[in-house]
């Protein structure tokens, strides 16, 4: 059980950081320095966008879950 939790949570982990990576820039940040900063014309928020946010907080959850379950296993000792 402790081995399939620290599987998942490997799994999220990467998961998430190439979810938030594909995530555009909304301005400031070090997203303008690299040229990020030039507005388009298409400023509302595409499908693909939503759908991209629905699927980082779903594996955001994931995550969590998979956080709280190992510390519990840790906490427990089993």
């Amino acid at each position: 059980m402790e081995i399939a939790l620290q599987v998942v949570l490997i799994v999220s982990s990467v998961l998430l950081v190439l979810l938030i990576l594909l995530h555009r820039g909304r301005g400031g940040g070090l997203s303008t320095l690299f040229g990020g900063g030039v507005q388009s014309s298409l400023s509302g928020s595409s499908v693909v966008e939503k759908n991209l946010d629905r699927l980082t907080l779903f594996v955001g959850a994931i995550w969590l879950i998979a956080i709280i379950g190992t510390g519990l296993l840790v906490r427990v000792g089993v």
